[in-house]
């Protein structure tokens, strides 16, 4: 009798649910929170929930239907439909709701609707009269689906601060009414400047996970990527600084595949297969970063231009290194940071040496943004490992395995002590 065990109907059922909360979970709040109205955003977020934990029970036992993204959207309005029938005034609403929105066609109209709801989404939690921060974080809440201990290891902020922010900021949209839709060309530039600050960190978060047994997570990578194509689409969108940010995401996700080893570990830059990126998605970066050229320069751009030399260097021995460094002093002054400034540093490391890194990792060691931030620790480990220091290698990387990382990077940062450690103890 063979060992190996078919998998349960919920272990079939389970994986598939989650990849739709991760790809359909922001286009359905958003279709409901357009058709209710986006003072019900809460609403719409909590039928969403209770559709993907229907499923959950009923795709097990009934199987799953035809349409799963249509299934879970029809539930998904019922659930808020009987939730409205429980308010005070709910006999009122739910006629308006009925007779002006045609909510019960969802199977064909959440296929295949021409207005892109989530664009709308994400446009309205960039509102100007949300606080920066509260933007960005409703909305990869809303639309990105990334949880709250997710958005906080992106923002180096604590969760119940990013709760906070998006309670506050739900009450804002619902007390204010802010209008779910794309702005008008008079107010465009701001509102787009919060949505691609969004993106970037939504394709950052599935680069390189916070938190979590993986370190890449494409699917957010591809999700990012697919809504800044959807702004290029637009020709109210379709500006030269979007095509900045998808060449970086481009150029980024097309070393995806050799980003980890087997087992899932982290590969450093310098360790990777180049043979193993992938050339057609690195031409399309290089493509739109020629038409990102005719605009004004942004950070995008110079972080684009990073990448592309990366991009363009066939070894790690033959990567421009004095080029990224001025590129990153240009950054530094157009998105001034500690993490741009830490990213500085270690280009200055690997054009100069290891020594100038040092010099300028220095001060950021008492930056606050920084005390919990595992790279620091483990920057200041590889440059004193460079300079032939291992003891003083080994207690930073003790300090960044204090630090919250993802289980991949955990591991990696442990075998570069116990490497550190073995030649310290070595040449005692």
């Amino acid at each position: 009798m063979s060992s190996h065990r078919r998998a349960t109907p919920e272990q079939r059922v389970g994986p598939l649910v989650a990849d739709l909360f991760r790809r359909a979970s922001g286009r359905m709040v958003a279709s409901l929170a357009r058709r209710f109205g986006p003072q019900y955003l809460g609403l719409a977020e909590e039928a969403v929930q209770e559709a993907l934990m229907r499923a959950l029970q009923t795709w097990s036992f009934h199987g799953v239907p035809d349409k799963p993204e249509a299934w879970l959207f029809r539930v998904a309005v019922n659930r808020a439909l009987d939730a409205l029938r429980r308010e005070t005034n709910a006999r009122e609403k739910n006629n308006e709701l009925l007779l002006g929105s045609d909510l019960m066609a969802a199977p064909h109209d959440f296929a295949n609707d021409n207005v892109d709801d989530e664009l709308a989404m994400i446009f309205m939690c960039c509102h100007p009269a949300l606080p920066h921060a509260s933007r960005l974080a409703l909305t990869l809440k809303t639309v990105g689906g990334l949880s709250v201990e997710e958005i906080a290891a992106a923002f180096l902020s604590e969760p119940a601060t990013i709760a906070q922010r998006l309670v506050r900021a739900k009450k804002q949209i619902r007390d204010q009414r802010l209008p779910l839709d794309v702005p008008r060309t008079d107010e465009l530039a701001e509102r787009l400047a919060s949505v691609l600050d969004v993106l970037y960190l939504l394709f950052n978060e599935g680069y390189s996970a916070h938190g979590g047994d993986n370190l890449i997570r494409a699917d957010l990578c591809a999700e990012a990527i697919r809504l800044t194509r959807l702004l290029l689409a637009s020709p109210k969108t379709g500006q030269t600084q979007v095509h900045a940010l998808l060449a970086l995401m481009l150029f980024q996700a097309a070393r995806l595949p050799a980003r980890v080893g087997e087992g899932g570990d982290l590969l450093l830059l310098a360790d990777q297969d180049r043979a193993r990126w992938d050339d057609a998605m690195t031409a399309q970066a290089f493509g739109h970063f020629e038409k990102s050229m005719s605009g004004v320069k942004t950070a995008f751009h110079v972080e684009a231009a990073i990448a592309s030399v990366h991009a363009a260097a066939s070894s790690p021995a033959a990567t421009d290194w004095p080029a990224i460094r001025d590129f990153y002093d240009e950054l530094v002054v157009l998105k001034p940071s500690p993490v741009t400034a830490l990213n500085r540093a270690v280009a200055i490391g690997m054009a100069e040496g290891a020594g100038q890194c040092l010099a300028a990792l220095q001060p950021l060691l008492t930056e606050p943004a920084l005390a919990e931030y595992h790279l620091l620790a483990s920057a200041m480990a590889a440059m004193w490992a460079q300079a032939g220091n291992t003891a003083k290698a080994a207690h930073f990387y003790r300090e960044a395995l204090r630090k919250p990382c993802s289980a991949p990077e955990r591991r990696f940062l442990q075998r570069q002590l116990q490497r550190v450690a073995a030649h310290h103890t070595g040449r005692e």
